[in-house]
């Protein structure tokens, strides 16, 4: 809690830039991923799912191709990221935020949700999008909770024989 108003700290969000950082990104990933997702797709899906989307060669990829990668810490522990992309159609693609286990329920994914929210009103975005595993039940409560609509569907093929079903969901800017 904040020493002044009992209220929860504010979680630090910092944009990773440097290598280290998204080296640290990329342990976090492993880690979050493995826990998360291991019961809803199964290890061998998660681990195809990790080296393709989460690892560090893929999140340097990613940057050169615009992603952009922010830190989240509560404390100054590092304890989730989200990933973004900014859309050509106006629209900001978020593409991830995770949050390691034990700092779920601390309110910090609607903290980073109110950051994107800025960020998409400085750039001038009308909406958020992203994709969600249609079976991923606490997730796609959050996103509803923070006012994500369910837009449409999507199986995409991601290659190794695996199948990502997803809800496509949007929040629009006011």
């Amino acid at each position: 809690m904040d020493d002044k108003n009992n209220e929860p700290a504010k979680p630090v969000i910092k944009r990773a830039v440097t290598d280290g950082q998204l080296h640290q990104i990329a342990d976090l990933a492993e880690v979050i991923w493995n826990e998360h997702f291991t019961p809803i797709i199964g290890k061998e899906q998660v681990d195809y799912m990790v080296e393709k989307f989460q690892s560090y060669p893929a999140l340097k990829e990613q940057t050169a191709d615009g992603y952009e990668y922010y830190q989240l810490f509560d404390r100054n522990v590092f304890c989730g990221y989200t990933g973004i992309h900014p859309g050509e159609d106006g629209r900001l693609f978020l593409s991830k935020l995770y949050i390691k286990k034990e700092y779920r329920g601390r309110h910090l994914a609607t903290q980073a949700f109110d950051f994107l929210q800025d960020l998409c009103r400085e750039r001038g975005y009308s909406a958020i999008w992203l994709t969600c595993n249609k079976y991923n039940k606490n997730s796609l409560a959050v996103y509803r909770h923070l006012g994500f609509d369910t837009v449409d569907t999507q199986e995409a093929d991601i290659g190794g024989g695996f199948i990502m079903d997803d809800y496509i969901m949007e929040y629009r800017i006011i």
